[in-house]
């Protein structure tokens, strides 16, 4: 059955996702470009895939589409266990989805396309106040980071053990989102040192958005 990924050079969303493809060695029969830049995930085309209108989405087989990273996370999870990017104990994936959850549900929501382009065009928010207000709420997902990572027990080589998980996965990509706005991740030494340890994996380095088809050289917010 072919495994079909719609995904986006710049997308963060799909940088987690791409990233657990590659830990658990799944190949993507078909990579789907949509050039959120562009407007492409307003055409009928996408949104017959997915009715939100944003990326990833996952077609495995005969479908359902599967959208939202978390859920396709999860589902890559249960459908291909080996490695484990959740820990055996509940108290330990509860942990790592908490972490995960920092970045998806809090951080990443307020400076997606769709909400900076509403915030210029219906509020009207110049370039500079647009820029205050996502470096604020990068800013706030890195300090909560740094505090659970530091004060936590659990934390070792990675966010979660010695070993990766979903929540270094996570991490990455708001430590990467974060930089296209020009926050620099070594005022939060935990995070920095853990990235930096993410990034000597294949997987998570092979997955960066400036490794993807379309990326330009560098980013510029």
């Amino acid at each position: 059955m072919a495994l079909k990924l719609y995904s986006f050079w710049r997308s963060i969303a799909t940088y987690r996702v791409r990233i657990a493809l590659n830990l658990k060695g799944i190949v993507p029969d078909e990579i789907v470009d949509v050039d959120l830049l562009k407007g492409k995930q307003r055409e009928d085309a996408f949104r017959e895939v997915n009715p939100q209108m944003v990326i990833p989405a996952l077609i495995d087989g005969d479908g359902p589409v599967m959208f939202q990273s978390m859920a396709i996370l999860e589902y890559l999870e249960e459908t291909h266990p080996q490695p484990p990017l959740l820990p055996r104990d509940a108290k330990g994936r509860a942990r790592v989805r908490g972490l995960c959850q920092i970045a998806i549900s809090d951080a990443h929501p307020m400076s997606v396309p769709r909400v900076r382009n509403y915030l210029t065009n219906e509020l009207k928010l110049d370039p500079p106040t647009l820029l205050k207000w996502i470096r604020h709420w990068q800013q706030e997902a890195l300090r909560a980071y740094e505090a659970h990572l530091t004060n936590g027990s659990g934390t070792a080589r990675y966010c979660h053990g010695d070993t990766i998980t979903l929540a270094d996965a996570c991490l990455a990509g708001q430590v990467v989102g974060s930089g296209f706005f020009d926050i620099d991740v070594k005022a939060y030494p935990a995070c920095a040192r853990i990235y930096d340890a993410c990034m000597q994996n294949e997987a998570f380095a092979k997955a960066h958005p400036l490794k993807q088809p379309g990326a330009p050289e560098k980013i510029s917010h």
